[in-house]
């Protein structure tokens, strides 16, 4: 592909030669007159004020071309055809010039036609990059600053150091209280099976409880029986007592028996009433006694019931104790390192490569958390931000290849589009334009393109962001 200068010259000689041919033809066109209008030119040329008289070779003054022309009629003209195709016999040579002229430039036109269809460039571009602001997360004493303005530094040097001691101190406390939640935890493990060897113990024993209080129960039951077959028989012997006595009394009243036997039937009859009335007391205590063992054996019941619903209870409880235990832990462990991370802030590394500027940080400053004390532009990864006009974004396209020129180096470099923008430049500002609000002018929107040198191309890393440049992007794959 011919460079720009190379068609300039092409051009310059192109409009050279066709002035050449345009002097030839003017001096053609004068040498096709009359001998005479060339004779009279030229004495005209050397007196422009007088006309020597011209001697026609006897002596006598020669006729004026004037003269000749009032004395003869004149020729007619040719057509301009007959003139043409004189012109072409008599002068083949600068025909053929100038048609070799002609298509000569009309081949260098549609060279730089194409060669001027075949790339969009702009000046509205410059360099962009990565500028990491350097900020400090904890409070601190500046003790010790490593860098100036314009200083390379590398990923990981340390730039600026911060007063420790009070977060050493704040680290012990931490490891101290994480001490302290451990021990606790490992006095409140032991308490679970503890409680549930208890409760186990005391389930059992209420079982126990139970079970006794049911035999108790069982017994009593006997023991009621027993007392009322004891009154029934009571009963039974009352009745016979009272029969004897009936027919003891008319023995008696017939003089049959003495007065003592009948004395000895009637005291018979009242001591069967009176074992009545005891075996029906012994009865009635027994059922009481029925009465209580089942009471007994509902308490034992319900302690049994609030042994077995409070076991699980209680095991729960310890166990929740021991993860509070464990949670105190957890949080003495994080405050340890959040102890260690702030330990660990106090000394403040760059965490990219690159150049340092706008520090603002000395040695014996306050500072507080989020304060910023430097930037770091980082020369490693750079593009290029080239604001083009829409309509020069018809046939542009992500990895067509730039030539990207520096104005700072006089330098150019080589590149592709990465991509393009997701809003204009104007849609993206702080106050867009709005069809609604009155404030929208339709003019021709400018849409960033981001330009990503290739590799190896910024070795030296020469390039700095905010550098103006001026990138040609080739929108043919040959350009």
């Amino acid at each position: 592909m011919p460079t720009n200068v190379e068609l300039e010259d092409e051009i310059r000689r192109l409009r050279e030669e066709q002035q050449r041919l345009r002097d030839d033809q003017e001096k053609l066109k004068q040498s096709s007159n009359g001998g005479a209008d060339g004779s009279a030119n030229q004495q005209e040329q050397k007196d422009p004020g007088q006309k020597a008289p011209v001697s026609n070779g006897n002596g006598s003054p020669k006729p004026q071309p004037e003269q000749k022309a009032a004395e003869e009629p004149e020729k007619p003209k040719a057509s301009v055809a007959v003139r043409a195709r004189n012109y072409a016999r008599s002068h083949p040579a600068g025909i053929l010039i100038g048609a070799l002229a002609i298509v000569a430039a009309a081949v260098a036109a549609f060279f730089l036609l194409r060669y001027l269809d075949s790339y969009e460039s702009t000046d509205d571009a410059e360099v962009d990059g990565h500028l990491n602001p350097i900020s400090v997360r904890i409070a601190g004493t500046v003790t010790g600053v490593y860098v100036e303005d314009t200083q390379y530094v590398a990923a990981g040097q340390t730039l600026v150091d911060l007063d420790q001691r009070d977060y050493h101190t704040a680290l012990d406390q931490a490891q101290a209280a994480t001490g302290q939640a451990r021990a606790q935890l490992t006095a409140e493990n032991p308490n679970v099976p503890i409680v549930e060897t208890s409760n186990a113990t005391t389930v059992s024993t209420t079982e126990a409880d139970v079970r006794s209080a049911q035999a108790a129960v069982a017994s009593a039951a006997q023991d009621y029986d027993a007392r009322l077959a004891t009154v029934r028989e009571a009963e039974v012997n009352h009745t016979k007592a009272a029969l004897d006595r009936a027919r003891y009394q008319l023995l008696v009243d017939k003089d049959e028996i003495s007065k003592q036997q009948f004395d000895a039937v009637v005291a018979a009859e009242k001591a069967a009433a009176a074992s009545i009335d005891s075996a029906k007391a012994s009865a009635e205590a027994a059922r009481r006694l029925i009465d209580e063992r089942r009471a007994q054996l509902a308490q034992a019941q319900s302690r049994v019931a609030e042994a077995n619903q409070n076991a699980p209870r209680q095991v729960a409880i310890r166990r929740a104790d021991i993860q509070a235990r464990a949670a105190g832990v957890s949080n003495a462990r994080a405050a340890q390192e959040q102890a260690v991370l702030n330990l660990s802030y106090t000394k403040i590394v760059a965490p990219v490569s690159g150049i340092v500027s706008q520090k603002s940080v000395e040695v014996g400053e306050r500072v507080q958390p989020g304060e910023q004390l430097m930037t770091i532009s980082q020369l490693d990864d750079i593009w290029i931000t080239a604001n083009f006009k829409e309509t020069q974004l018809r046939q542009m396209r992500a990895g067509q290849s730039v030539d990207v020129e520096v104005d700072a180096f006089g330098t150019t470099y080589h590149g592709y589009i990465e991509n393009l923008a997701g809003a204009t430049g104007a849609k993206a500002s702080l106050l867009p334009p709005e069809n609604a609000t009155g404030n929208y002018v339709k003019v021709v929107q400018r849409l960033p393109v981001r330009i990503r040198l290739k590799s190896g191309e910024d070795q030296e890393h020469r390039l700095r962001p905010g550098m103006s440049v001026e990138p040609k992007v080739w929108l043919n794959p040959g350009g």
